[in-house]
Protein backbone atom coordinates (compact mmCIF):
# COMPACT_ATOMS: atom_id res chain seq x y z
CA UNK A 1 0.00 0.00 0.00
CA UNK A 2 2.98 2.53 0.80
CA UNK A 3 5.81 3.06 -1.28
CA UNK A 4 9.13 1.26 -0.32
CA UNK A 5 12.10 2.93 0.81
CA UNK A 6 12.07 3.88 4.06
CA UNK A 7 11.89 1.90 7.72
CA UNK A 8 8.49 4.11 8.58
CA UNK A 9 6.98 3.33 4.86
CA UNK A 10 7.57 -0.78 5.94
CA UNK A 11 6.34 -0.20 9.56
CA UNK A 12 3.05 1.67 7.90
CA UNK A 13 2.61 -1.39 5.56
CA UNK A 14 3.29 -3.52 8.74
CA UNK A 15 0.34 -1.60 10.57
CA UNK A 16 -1.89 -1.77 7.44
CA UNK A 17 -1.55 -5.88 7.71
CA UNK A 18 -2.13 -6.04 11.17
CA UNK A 19 -5.25 -4.14 10.62
CA UNK A 20 -6.57 -6.75 7.84
CA UNK A 21 -5.34 -9.54 10.32
CA UNK A 22 -7.35 -8.02 13.39
CA UNK A 23 -10.55 -7.43 11.43
CA UNK A 24 -10.04 -10.88 10.25
CA UNK A 25 -9.93 -12.90 13.19
CA UNK A 26 -12.23 -10.74 14.42
CA UNK A 27 -14.61 -11.77 11.51
CA UNK A 28 -14.07 -15.41 12.70
CA UNK A 29 -15.07 -15.80 16.37
CA UNK A 30 -17.10 -18.18 16.00
CA UNK A 31 -15.62 -20.39 13.29
CA UNK A 32 -14.62 -23.94 14.58
CA UNK A 33 -11.12 -24.49 14.39
CA UNK A 34 -10.06 -21.18 13.15
CA UNK A 35 -6.28 -19.94 14.21
CA UNK A 36 -5.38 -16.57 14.92
CA UNK A 37 -3.11 -14.43 12.18
CA UNK A 38 -0.70 -12.77 13.93
CA UNK A 39 1.55 -9.76 11.94
CA UNK A 40 5.24 -9.96 12.83
CA UNK A 41 7.26 -7.02 12.08
CA UNK A 42 8.70 -5.21 15.12
CA UNK A 43 10.20 -8.09 16.69
CA UNK A 44 11.60 -8.73 13.45
CA UNK A 45 12.83 -5.76 13.25
CA UNK A 46 14.30 -5.66 16.55
CA UNK A 47 16.23 -8.85 15.72
CA UNK A 48 17.72 -7.19 13.00
CA UNK A 49 18.99 -3.88 14.82
CA UNK A 50 20.56 -6.02 17.61
CA UNK A 51 22.01 -9.00 15.37
CA UNK A 52 25.64 -8.91 15.57
CA UNK A 53 26.40 -5.80 17.39
CA UNK A 54 24.35 -3.50 15.92
CA UNK A 55 22.64 -2.04 11.94
CA UNK A 56 24.95 -3.59 9.17
CA UNK A 57 23.92 -1.15 6.46
CA UNK A 58 25.63 -1.15 2.58
CA UNK A 59 25.78 2.27 0.82
CA UNK A 60 26.80 1.55 -2.43
CA UNK A 61 27.70 5.45 -2.91
CA UNK A 62 29.41 7.47 -0.53
CA UNK A 63 27.19 10.69 -0.53
CA UNK A 64 24.30 7.97 0.41
CA UNK A 65 23.67 8.41 3.73
CA UNK A 66 21.63 4.92 4.19
CA UNK A 67 21.66 1.27 2.62
CA UNK A 68 19.35 -1.12 2.04
CA UNK A 69 19.60 -2.90 5.73
CA UNK A 70 16.44 -2.98 7.68
CA UNK A 71 14.39 -0.40 5.11
CA UNK A 72 13.42 -3.57 3.30
CA UNK A 73 11.99 -5.90 6.18
CA UNK A 74 8.77 -7.09 5.66
CA UNK A 75 5.87 -7.77 8.02
CA UNK A 76 5.49 -11.45 8.21
CA UNK A 77 1.47 -13.37 9.03
CA UNK A 78 1.74 -16.51 11.32
CA UNK A 79 -1.02 -18.68 12.87
CA UNK A 80 -0.99 -18.49 16.68
CA UNK A 81 -1.33 -22.19 16.40
CA UNK A 82 -0.75 -22.97 20.59
CA UNK A 83 -3.51 -22.23 21.93
CA UNK A 84 -7.42 -22.45 22.95
CA UNK A 85 -10.26 -20.39 23.93
CA UNK A 86 -13.04 -22.39 23.15
CA UNK A 87 -13.98 -25.56 22.92
CA UNK A 88 -14.55 -25.62 19.47
CA UNK A 89 -10.35 -25.02 18.84
CA UNK A 90 -11.12 -21.22 18.20
CA UNK A 91 -8.30 -19.03 19.83
CA UNK A 92 -10.14 -16.04 18.68
CA UNK A 93 -10.08 -14.01 22.09
CA UNK A 94 -12.09 -10.71 21.54
CA UNK A 95 -10.25 -8.44 24.59
CA UNK A 96 -6.85 -9.62 23.28
CA UNK A 97 -8.01 -8.56 19.41
CA UNK A 98 -10.10 -5.48 20.58
CA UNK A 99 -6.93 -4.53 22.81
CA UNK A 100 -4.22 -5.07 19.63
CA UNK A 101 -6.50 -3.24 17.27
CA UNK A 102 -6.63 0.07 19.70
CA UNK A 103 -2.49 -0.22 20.11
CA UNK A 104 -2.19 -0.88 16.32
CA UNK A 105 -4.42 2.09 15.57
CA UNK A 106 -2.50 4.50 17.94
CA UNK A 107 1.03 3.06 16.08
CA UNK A 108 -0.41 4.05 12.98
CA UNK A 109 -1.25 7.17 13.73
CA UNK A 110 2.00 8.16 15.30
CA UNK A 111 3.73 6.84 12.06
CA UNK A 112 1.60 9.12 10.12
CA UNK A 113 2.90 12.32 12.19
CA UNK A 114 5.80 11.24 11.62
CA UNK A 115 5.47 10.62 8.04
CA UNK A 116 3.70 14.14 7.87
CA UNK A 117 6.59 16.05 9.60
CA UNK A 118 8.88 14.39 7.02
CA UNK A 119 6.72 15.40 4.11
CA UNK A 120 6.39 19.18 5.90
CA UNK A 121 10.19 19.44 6.20
CA UNK A 122 10.76 18.73 2.97
CA UNK A 123 7.69 21.28 1.42
CA UNK A 124 9.43 23.85 3.74
CA UNK A 125 12.67 23.12 1.52
CA UNK A 126 11.09 23.69 -1.81
CA UNK A 127 9.20 26.51 -1.10
CA UNK A 128 11.30 28.45 1.09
Amino acid sequence: MFQKGSLVHSALNASDLRQKAISNNLANVNTAGYKVDKVEFEDKLRQAITADGGLSLSRTNDKHLFGNGVTNMQPEVKKRLYTSVKENGNNVDVDIEMTEKAANELYYNTLIKQLNGKYSMYNYVINN
